[in-house]
């Protein structure tokens, strides 16, 4: 609000000063009057009014897009309300749909190291959309459920749940390398499978993710934490043929070692590079190498 400016008034004189706001166009107005004791019964009037028009802006959508298909994808639904985020809590990540968050949670935790160190495209990866609570779609346009990516590169690899008043969500820039928009919320609801709960999943990008708190899709976008995320390691051998996966706070829930046309070594060595330097990475001193390539061996940190 601007700084109201008054008639410097004498000690001797008293000032009666009446302010009225108004809230759209925020006019405010000061009369004062000042009255003398003299013998002339002088009085002065002074009038001043100041006039500004308040500025809003508005940082509620919060929301990421894809890196290759983390382009916008056109979608005719809009984003999510004020009102939305007003019935959600005051959590740290409040569009976070915590009873499907624990259920894909436990899903991913219940899958054994054998089951995932099979055909990555027969076996493993449909048992991984499954735990993340998502459709094998491969038939649907981009943008319209297509899962066929997830999981499937470096970048898309958290399974994030989240409420479906936050589905709708649009990126506004603040993850880097993340188109502005991605328009997420058509493909979302197509996709997320009902059994898993309450709110909707996505494989969501994740760049960013090495920062702390982490400034990926998930928790920026979407303000979500993530039931678990994929990250392959460099492994025994430094081939990255090893992924863990992990919940939001870096615990390790189950690893596995999958056959057949799993996603390129560089794809597996780009993801885990992304993520170095925070705490999705520490997964990887479990599975030490003594490969000097990578970094890793004796003194490794993931940070």
């Amino acid at each position: 609000m601007e700084t109201l400016q008054t008639s410097l008034l004498p000690e001797s004189k008293r000032a009666k000063h009446t302010r009225i706001m108004f809230a759209g166009a925020r006019t405010i107005a000061t009369r004062t009057t000042t009255s003398s004791s003299s013998s002339s019964s002088k009085r002065i009037a002074t009038r001043t009014i100041i006039t500004s028009t308040a500025k809003r802006s508005s940082f509620l959508r919060k929301s990421f897009s894809f890196l290759f298909l983390c382009s916008a994808f056109p979608s005719s639904v809009k984003s999510s309300s004020i009102s939305e985020f007003s019935i959600m809590g005051d959590s740290e990540y409040p569009g976070t749909a915590d009873e499907r968050l624990e259920t894909c949670k436990n899903r991913a935790k219940s899958l054994t190291s054998n089951e995932l160190s099979q055909d990555w495209e027969a076996i493993v990866r449909p048992k991984l959309l499954w735990a993340a609570g998502l459709r094998d779609l491969t038939n649907v346009a981009p943008g319209k459920g297509n899962t066929g990516h997830c999981f499937n590169d470096f970048n898309h690899v958290d399974a994030t749940t989240m409420l479906m008043q936050t589905a709708d969500n649009e990126h506004d820039g603040s993850v880097r390398g993340i188109a502005v928009g991605n328009q997420l919320g058509e493909g979302i609801r197509a996709a997320s499978l009902p059994d898993a709960g309450p709110g909707g999943t996505w494989c969501t990008c994740s760049l960013g993710a090495n920062q702390e708190p982490p400034h990926d899709v998930a928790h920026v976008q979407f303000q979500s934490k993530i039931a678990w995320k994929l990250v392959w390691v460099p492994g025994e051998l430094g081939d990255f043929s090893r992924f863990v996966l992990v919940d939001d706070a870096g615990t390790s829930l189950t690893t596995g070692v999958p056959t057949g046309n799993v996603p390129n070594i560089m794809e597996r060595e780009h993801n885990f590079q992304m993520l170095r330097g925070g705490r999705y990475a520490e997964c990887a001193k479990e599975y030490e190498s003594n490969s000097d390539d990578f970094g890793v061996g004796p003194g490794f940190s993931a940070r």
